[in-house]
């Protein structure tokens, strides 16, 4: 991926026109069939791999009739980047020079991502001669691959590409192709040099103007320093720099500020702008410097519902399911939550306080909505009700308001606004209304429900949402935000999440086993969310429960090595066994913006960094069971200047890089 351009195939790299087989570009399939035959059949594919998030390998070998013997004399290797390029290289040991007969086979539907992703493809389209290739024809907008070196045949109604290509003894030979679109008018609802998007795949169009063959896209930078991790469980390493380089698969320029970046949720169904994705990955990323999250911010303050009304304030999102037992929660709700912690612990990691003054005006905006819709004409329950304004009111959509509340106020206190203690003031108020109305005392010790019904019901089912209780947030001195749960019920809550019921082996399960509704694969009823387990052991760490915050760390780890370091959104919440492996969840996007950054959250939370900025200081407070052994993080960034810590088989911690002035603390 290197979106918006990306590509899809098996193992044995031919792209064959079945599933999701292609290369895209903006939300259009450019090319759904590139099948090579060699010397009349396809080459034995022995190894297919990524080779980073944007690039893929294959290797083959080509047999020839009349060879003797098991060992290839021709090799084949085909280097794919996501795009559209890809080089064929054949290389020789043979004896004597070889004449090799080439055919690949094209062909394109010019299909939508979002009706190939349902399983609803167009029907292939008919390609013509084009220059040293085949073009195709949609409605506005063409399909064009051409050749280098050109082909001695071009067959427009096969889609047929030929070459014959001499091999000397020793040599190679390369076939370069080139996939790209064309854009022309006659769109339906399409002004030239703009595009139609499929629904629910929500991916902002190319710069003005036609692409043509050949041509390579500006690929974002990583808005993010060159971090690395070494651990003495080297699968760490290679989980934290596969996650970065996924996540910059993912990077996207906003279309209307090229120089803001955020990321785009995952492939395939969010390959755009998702609001609680990207502030999602824009936090968990913060240890990594502060301009993603910034870009990011920027991006969704241009979204922001700013005309007066009930919605003043509300970034905009879409329904998601929330699992049976309760009706959709809003997207758009957790955003507006996400924005101002977001913005303030961006702060407290170095954020430039020009770029903070930038982005108050919209964090006011998000706190305003916060105290209307708790405090709504005729009164109300002082919850946030999700969806507004009917409810039911969330557990999870509780501990994000308080955050807000509490990480708003540090905001607020930086422009000398009045309003900083009223929304203290809420906060305290919440916290002793939820420890009262959403507690469930029983034998075993209590737990939070997981919602109340508009009308005061409680729903018990325990479930991974929880893990948002124990995320309070980063306030000043190094110091975390007192939560929703007393310290008892913290210590609970902690028992409950390191449960067999709640821990799969692989990481936390959205709904505990011994609820009913319970199915391991259920999207909000039992599958484990990566994103969830890293929030719940990061939380739990923090609160010195680090033995279950260190079990959660692992089981997470060896389920990224059965996922080859690519961790898909969710997997079956089945219990892990001995030789077991994480089966993944049809629907689950990967890669995906909160697995990738769930996984970096999860191993950078090791070292247990606090910085404080404004005050000029940073805490380390490592996890002292040293869960996967001896750490040492480099290319972090604190204060905008690199920092790197190192931490001990015996949890000690020690800071080796720090930008000059900040006070260190234990």
């Amino acid at each position: 991926m290197a979106l918006p351009a990306l590509a899809v195939s098996p193992a044995s790299g031919q792209l064959s026109g079945h599933g999701m087989d292609g290369f895209y570009r903006d939300g259009r399939r450019v090319l759904s069939r590139c099948e090579l035959q060699v010397a009349g059949d396809e080459p034995l594919i022995v190894q297919g791999r990524l080779t980073g998030a944007d690039r893929a390998r294959f290797i083959g070998t080509v047999r020839r009739a009349g060879e003797r013997g098991p060992d290839p004399e021709i090799r084949m290797e085909r280097l794919r980047s996501a795009d559209g390029t890809e080089q064929i290289t054949f290389r020789s040991s043979a004896a004597r020079p070889v004449r090799l007969p080439v055919e690949i086979r094209l062909g394109t539907d010019l299909a939508e991502l979002g009706s190939v992703a349902v399983g609803l493809p167009g029907p292939e389209l008919r390609a013509a001669v084009h220059g040293s290739g085949l073009r195709w024809s949609g409605t506005g907008v063409h399909a064009v691959v051409s050749a280098t070196p050109s082909p001695q045949d071009a067959l427009a109604s096969p889609g047929l590409l030929r070459w014959e290509i001499d091999l000397p003894t020793g040599g190679h030979r390369t076939i370069e192709l080139r996939a790209a679109l064309e854009y022309g008018t006659g769109a339906p609802g399409c002004p030239p040099g703009h595009h139609r998007y499929p629904v629910g795949v929500r991916i902002p169009g190319p710069r003005t103007g036609a692409l043509t063959p050949g041509t390579r896209n500006d690929r974002p930078p990583r808005p993010w320093t060159a971090a690395r991790l070494e651990c003495d469980d080297h699968r760490a390493d290679a989980l934290m720099a596969s996650s970065l380089d996924d996540l910059h698969g993912l990077v996207m320029r906003d279309p209307v500020a090229a120089a803001d970046m955020y990321i785009a949720g995952g492939f395939p169904w969010r390959c755009g702008l998702a609001p609680v994705e990207a502030l999602w990955a824009a936090r968990m990323l913060l240890p990594l410097g502060t301009k993603l999250a910034a870009g990011t911010l920027r991006a969704l303050a241009r979204s922001q519902q700013a005309a007066p009304g009930t919605d003043f304030g509300r970034i905009p999102g879409a329904l998601r399911d929330a699992g049976p037992h309760s009706p959709p929660s809003c997207t758009g709700i957790e955003a507006t939550l996400l924005f101002p912690a977001v913005l303030a612990e961006a702060r407290r990691w170095g954020l430039p306080e020009q770029e903070t003054e930038r982005l108050l005006p919209a964090a006011e905006r998000c706190l305003t909505w916060l105290k209307r819709v708790t405090d709504p004409p005729g009164g109300g329950r002082g919850y946030v009700p999700d969806p507004v304004p009917g409810g039911p009111y969330r557990c999870e959509t509780q501990a994000h308001a308080h955050r807000a509340a509490l990480l708003g106020a540090d905001l607020l206190d930086v422009c000398g606004s009045s309003d900083a203690s009223a929304l203290r003031d809420w906060a305290a108020g919440l916290r002793t209304r939820f420890r009262r109305d959403f507690w469930l005392e029983d034998p075993a010790g209590g737990r939070p429900a997981a919602l109340l019904t508009a009308d005061g019901r409680h729903v018990p089912h325990l479930g991974s949402t929880t893990a948002h209780l124990l995320d309070t947030g980063l306030l000043g001195g190094g110091t975390s935000a007192p939560g929703l749960l007393d310290a008892a019920q913290t210590d609970q809550l902690a028992g409950l999440l390191g449960s067999p019921a709640m821990d799969s082996g692989w990481g936390l399960r959205g709904l505990s086993a011994k609820e009913s509704a319970y199915n391991p694969f259920g999207h909000r009823s039992g599958a484990v969310r990566v994103h969830e387990t890293a929030i719940a052991a990061a939380g739990l760490a923090a609160a010195g429960h680090e033995q279950v915050a260190g079990a959660l760390t692992r089981g997470v780890l060896d389920a990224a090595d059965s996922f080859g370091y690519r961790l898909p959104e969710m997997y079956a919440g089945e219990q892990r066994t001995t030789g077991g492996a994480p089966v993944p969840h049809p629907a689950a996007c990967r890669p995906a913006a909160v697995a990738a950054g769930g996984a970096v959250h999860i191993l950078v939370a090791l070292a247990g960094l606090r910085p404080d900025v404004p005050a000029g200081t940073v805490s380390v407070r490592p996890l002292a069971t040293a869960p996967l052994g001896a750490v040492q993080l480099t290319g972090l960034s604190v204060a905008e200047q690199p920092f790197a810590v190192r931490i001990s088989r015996l949890g000690m911690g020690m800071v080796e890089t720090a930008a000059d002035g900040l006070q260190l603390g234990s």
